[in-house]
């Protein structure tokens, strides 16, 4: 990487903040779309989460020529054939809440038993420079459960639970969750790849 600035792709202040602090040990100095507040929302138009990162992290590379970090997740149910997916963000409509989408999900899988709530969370980062454009990926398997546990994190967090550490994510602390979280994982991998990037 000629510089070492970067950009975080996201208007999700709580996204910013996991991603922010591993970079800022890698001395960039981290930007992001509140620094940019002629970007608005990009819309997520693509069919993956693969195709939406990238999407993202273009929109933005090519607006500022800074180098550009974003990342799409997705929570995939098994006994909702895979669902919300790609949708995850926006599952209960448009404008919804976490608190909406956390309700629905509750809604959703009530019909099935604990042995069949199994989901997982995936992560794509996607990296967008001169010529460049780098996914990388992170994935966990958990359960969903039956009421929001816990006051940490976002999103779904409070309703995945990892059978492993007893616990959801949202009871568990900053650090625990992402050494391993799906967009832990994720990032990990795009931290290494950038410590190498960033020799070239």
């Amino acid at each position: 990487m000629k510089n070492k600035k970067i950009i975080i792709a996201t208007h999700n202040r709580d996204k910013l903040i996991e991603i922010k602090s591993k970079l800022n040990n890698l001395n960039f100095k981290v930007y992001s779309l509140f620094d940019y507040p002629e970007i608005k929302d990009i819309p997520e138009t693509g069919k993956s989460l693969d195709e939406n990162a990238i999407i993202k992290a273009k929109t933005v590379f090519d607006y500022t020529g800074i180098p550009a970090l974003s990342d799409d997740t997705g929570l995939e149910v098994d006994a909702l054939n895979g669902q919300p997916g790609v949708f995850s963000a926006r599952w209960a409509g448009e404008d919804c809440s976490y608190n909406d989408n956390v309700n629905k999900m509750i809604k959703e899988i009530k019909p099935f038993s604990t042995d069949n709530r199994n989901a997982q969370f995936k992560t794509v980062m996607a990296l967008v420079d001169h010529n460049v454009e780098h996914l990388e990926r992170g994935c966990i398997k958990g359960q969903i459960t039956d009421r929001p546990k816990g006051v940490g994190g976002f999103g779904y967090d409070p309703l995945f639970y990892i059978p492993s550490k007893g616990m959801t994510f949202a009871e568990m602390s900053e650090e625990e969750k992402s050494k391993i979280s799906h967009r832990g994982l994720a990032l990990k991998k795009m931290l290494n790849y950038l410590k190498k990037y960033n020799c070239s």
